[in-house]
């Protein structure tokens, strides 16, 4: 079994040292999926939907930003980073199902895969709770980390981008 990172020799929860690391560019994509029944889609003008509570799309790409720059604050043993770079979109894909993708960036001695998947999640988050009231059969289908660079080991997964 490999060794978790998170956990120190005395089999307790520790912060990963990298303080021996090498400062280099990490950057991570995550992507959430998200259903949204077709009387909620329907409403979209201009690649906006607009709520009761204001512009969604909008606000998710404000809310997920925020959350991916205190992912350190949110996740317990994240180091806290000062993020270079936050993109955030959202794309509709068919009449029920919006993707919402997240890239961050910084140069570093960690990575920033956390950072990705907490902007991706919040901003799906958001999307539920300012459409909740057109409709409760709102799903978040899944967040999953795209790709990653930087750092020991880079990842990407071809088949979700």
């Amino acid at each position: 079994m490999e060794n978790l990172t998170h956990i120190n020799q005395q089999n307790q929860a520790s912060m990963v040292d990298v303080s021996h690391k090498h400062i280099s560019r990490r950057v991570a994509i995550a992507k959430s999926v998200v259903f949204l029944p077709n009387p909620i889609l329907s409403k979209l003008e201009n690649n906006e939907l607009i709520s009761k509570k204001g512009p969604v799309f909008q606000t998710a790409i404000i809310a997920g930003t925020m959350a991916a720059k205190k992912t350190g604050d949110l996740i317990p043993l994240c180091h806290p980073i000062g993020l270079e770079s936050c993109e955030i979109s959202i794309q509709v894909v068919s009449d029920e199902i919006i993707e919402i993708t997240c890239q961050v960036s910084v140069s570093h001695k960690t990575g920033v895969e956390m950072e990705a998947l907490t902007g991706a999640t919040v901003a799906a988050l958001t999307i539920y709770d300012m459409c909740k009231a057109m409709s409760h059969k709102i799903e978040i289908k899944h967040t999953k980390l795209l790709k990653k660079t930087g750092g020991k080991n880079d990842y990407d997964d071809e088949s979700s981008l």
